[in-house]
């Protein structure tokens, strides 16, 4: 494949979003194969000091390189974490004609320009159970499985330990010191998480059950959280996302680059049927209240991510748009290698 192609499948999957925007991914391409590296240089050593969440991250990119590649009539054959590859060579991808794309594999592709993060509330519409049914299957290709949390119990322990993390989190000045390093005032950002991506309102203060991450939780006065249940809390009912847990039976690099693949699938296959997700990570990047989750929701595996996704509110007229993530250049994370 030509350089130009190349650059055109790494733009694609560096749209993948990744833990603070911190895009921690390098590719080198040869004529039939991309390389895909992680970026020790972007790490996050208090949020993510094993590099999981970073894996995961490269991950989804890696699997967003195959969608783009199938819409152009290209098998990829992945090998994960080659044999003898160094600690930062995450996977080889290998590709061979394989004649038109389908209708599916054009749409996917799509979906990689049209899918963005939303924090903001969704519409009090509910997910159709055939399409979560279908991101399970989807994910179980990749080793990978989906549970939504869906039954009052799971939900009300779910909800207080990610209370319970943001808590932690909000009270760690390391924590708030790196969180702020990644914050972005300039439009133009190439990385990081832009401020105007990130909702005016205090998150506690939202009609719902599911506290979002606070970017901005410096900044703000301190309060005691609220778990679920409390009678001061505001009612849950404006919002009702459907929330599911990712996870695998192990918990290594290969299980979190798997992960990775199989999170791209499910937020572009949420895309593609007109829905929009974001992350709630707080309650895995801690390891006491990760463990925890295992314990209170009896899972037999590791959880690798928490999604929301729901259907977007209609946008206000009167209100601006919300901000884009930018993205690195590709020239800044894509070498080429010289055939032979």
């Amino acid at each position: 494949m030509e350089e130009q192609d190349w650059a055109q499948v790494v733009a694609a999957a560096t749209r993948a979003p990744s833990i603070h925007n911190t895009q921690p991914w390098r590719f080198v391409a040869g004529p039939d194969r991309l390389e895909l590296f992680i970026d020790p240089g972007r790490a996050l050593p208090v949020l993510d000091p094993s590099g999981r969440q970073q894996v995961i991250s490269c991950g989804i990119a890696l699997e967003f390189a195959v969608v783009a590649l199938a819409a152009r009539g290209w098998a990829a054959e992945v090998e994960e974490l080659p044999d003898g590859a160094g600690p930062t060579h995450l996977a080889t991808l290998r590709i061979t004609p394989a004649g038109d794309a389908s209708v599916d594999d054009r749409s996917l592709a799509e979906a990689i320009d049209n899918r963005h993060t939303v924090r903001a509330p969704f519409a009090a519409r509910a997910v159709p159970e055939e399409l979560l049914e279908r991101l399970q299957a989807e994910a179980r290709a990749f080793g990978t499985w989906v549970k939504p949390i869906a039954r009052s119990e799971e939900e009300v322990a779910t909800v207080f330990l990610i209370s319970r993390a943001e808590e932690m989190e909000q009270g760690d000045p390391a924590y708030l010191a790196e969180l702020e390093s990644w914050l972005r005032t300039d439009p133009a950002a190439v990385d990081g998480v832009p401020l105007g991506a990130v909702p005016s309102e205090d998150p506690q203060e939202r009609a719902s059950n599911w506290l979002i991450r606070d970017f901005v939780a410096g900044h703000r006065e301190q309060h005691a959280f609220r778990a679920a249940g409390d009678p001061t809390a505001p009612p849950p009912e404006v919002e009702r996302p459907a929330v599911v847990l990712m996870g695998t039976d192990g918990d290594d690099r290969t299980a979190w680059l798997r992960a990775g693949r199989a999170l791209g699938r499910v937020l572009l296959e949420v895309t593609a049927a007109g829905l929009v997700a974001s992350p709630l990570t707080q309650a895995l990047d801690w390891p006491a209240t990760r463990t925890r989750m295992q314990s209170r929701l009896s899972l037999v595996g590791h959880p690798q991510m928490l999604l929301r996704m729901g259907y977007p509110r209609e946008p206000d007229p009167d209100a601006p748009s919300p901000a884009v993530s930018g993205r690195r250049p590709v020239r800044d994370v894509l070498r080429f290698e010289p055939a032979g």
